[in-house]
């Protein structure tokens, strides 16, 4: 569900200091953009709300939200807004999060 090598990637990239900040704002925006979903009037929006989150998403690593994001974007590029249900992508997110944030305590506690 999460790829805790990209988490380490990262955190060696920006700083042990500074990858708090990247999740906090990695967290607000894409429950921002989730939020905003349903009020996509086309397949053009919902492509580029899935999109915007797949690329949060594979920075911080949270693989399985990815592959989500990345069928849904297919789908509302070929049309097809309803194949990935804003709920489906909700839950996968949610646990996706309980995951991550349980994990990331351990590896900052890590060091």
């Amino acid at each position: 569900m999460i790829d805790w090598s990209r988490i380490k990637i990262l955190r060696d990239e920006i700083g042990a200091d500074d990858i708090d900040e990247v999740v906090e704002i990695f967290l607000e925006e894409v429950e921002e953009t989730i939020a905003d979903l349903p009020n996509a009037s086309s397949s053009e929006d919902f492509e580029r709300g899935y999109h915007a989150l797949k690329g949060s998403a594979l920075n911080l690593g949270f693989s399985a939200f990815s592959a989500l994001c990345q069928q849904g974007e297919t789908a509302a590029a070929a049309g097809q807004t309803d194949v990935v249900s804003i709920a489906q992508l909700d839950e996968c997110y949610t646990a996706s999060k309980a995951s991550f944030l349980e994990g990331y305590s351990s590896l900052a506690k890590a060091g």
